[in-house]
């Protein structure tokens, strides 16, 4: 279901943003047919004032004097003579009235010789271009009358049209760093499916040999040899010790795998605080004699959670407390009420953790990187599965640096 939503919403996007790329360019062509037609109207209003100055009011046109001949050749009918230098001065004055900034190149006609006399490169940057070759074909039916032609039109109109490229331009890269970030994104969730099938497998082959050697061990241990020896019973002791904590370990990768993958099956029942958190609490006193644990909750308070979820939240964080501290363990457990719900705070006597590491210890195999990471076992993988269980309960979770010593975990549970 959930690669059927991922098809879904790539193609959705696939064909929104082609969309609007599409609209953007139908758009941008338009714009450039609208300019054009603009031009070409202020050019035909110009040359008609031109014209009608050159004739000095004596000739009345039946019919427009101005004939486009091409899209950048215009032929202007003046029925009179003029002379250059006048024709000029006209020119620059209603070009300049109407805010035609382009080159432009005219020519006139020339009845003694019958041919186009051209006359001069009119360019804004006041330089007359030497490569450029004008060509200004004859009117058959027309004695006075001059030429004028826009070798640049088409580069000024699009630099008039710089911002509809540049949003062009702007979509066609918006729509490559989709492409590019859907790529990463298959790639990537095709690496996390590797990854947890690798893990999958892993630890499943782990178990096998793991349940035989602890089988043995147990086995090892009743026997009248080995109690009768103390030495062997220490040796049997630490194999069984170490076995049921490498299970422990791969237990928790399995159990990060399968939420990574369908999420935890949760069966969320009510649960008494504190004769739950106490009967936790004296199995690691048993284990650990110098561990001091001081709890102070209401006998009242209670939550609804996972039973078996919830019990590994507490055995990481005090088993956390207990790894990570120089001196005799202590850890005060309490607990306080709001209008917005009920908050548990861990609060031990361990080293601490530097404040920029604090935001890293919930990812996937982080370790804070200390002096005690070389006595202590691990993955990375204690604080990851906690904080995936708390958000899976919908509860929320906190971690600061005590005043004094140590660290202050704070799990909030919303009414």
């Amino acid at each position: 279901m959930k690669i059927k939503k991922l098809n879904i919403i790539i193609t959705l996007g696939f064909i929104a943003i082609i969309g609007i790329l599409i609209a953007q360019l139908l758009w941008t062509r338009q714009a450039y047919n609208l300019e054009d037609q603009k031009f070409n109207q202020k050019v035909n209003i110009a040359l008609m004032e031109v014209a009608e100055k050159l004739s000095g009011g004596k000739t009345s046109f039946t019919e427009n004097p101005v004939q486009t001949i091409a899209n950048d050749y215009y032929v202007v009918n003046i029925n009179n003579e003029f002379h250059p230098v006048v024709l000029e001065h006209y020119l620059r004055t209603e070009f300049t009235r109407f805010q035609i900034n382009t080159d432009y190149v005219y020519a006139l006609y020339n009845c003694h010789s019958d041919k186009m006399m051209y006359g001069k490169y009119m360019s804004k940057n006041q330089e007359e271009p030497s490569d450029k070759v004008i060509n200004f074909p004859k009117h058959k039916n027309l004695i006075y009358y001059f030429s004028i032609r826009f070798p640049d039109k088409t580069t000024y109109l699009i630099s008039s049209l710089r911002f509809w490229y540049v949003l062009t331009a702007a979509l066609i890269i918006i729509l490559l760093v989709y492409v590019y970030s859907i790529y990463t994104i298959i790639q990537q969730k095709k690496f996390s499916e590797l990854q947890r099938d690798f893990i999958n497998n892993m630890t499943h082959e782990f178990k096998t040999p793991l349940s035989s050697i602890l089988l043995a061990s147990e086995s090892l241990s009743k026997q009248e040899i080995v109690q009768e020896n103390s030495k062997l019973q220490t040796y049997t002791s630490i194999i069984i010790n170490q076995s049921y904590k490498l299970n422990s370990h791969i237990e928790k990768i399995l159990n990060i795998a399968k939420n990574d993958s369908s999420g935890l099956s949760l069966k969320p029942q009510k649960i008494i605080l504190l004769p739950f958190i106490q009967e936790i609490a004296d199995t690691f006193r048993q284990k650990n004699e110098n561990m001091t644990i001081d709890i102070a909750i209401e006998s009242h308070l209670s939550v609804m959670a996972d039973e078996f979820h919830f019990t590994n939240i507490i055995y990481n964080i005090l088993d956390n407390s207990i790894k990570y501290c120089e001196t005799n363990p202590v850890v005060k457990i309490s607990s306080y009420k709001d209008s917005k719900g009920l908050y548990l705070k861990f609060k031990d006597n361990g080293m601490g953790i530097p404040s920029k590491n604090i935001p890293h210890i919930f990812e996937k195999f982080y370790r804070v990187p200390n002096k005690k990471n070389e006595e202590v076992n691990g993955f990375g993988l204690g604080l990851f599965y906690v904080k995936k269980v708390v958000q899976q309960h919908n509860w929320k979770i906190s971690v600061e640096n005590n005043a004094d010593k140590g660290i202050t975990i704070m799990l909030f549970f919303p009414f």
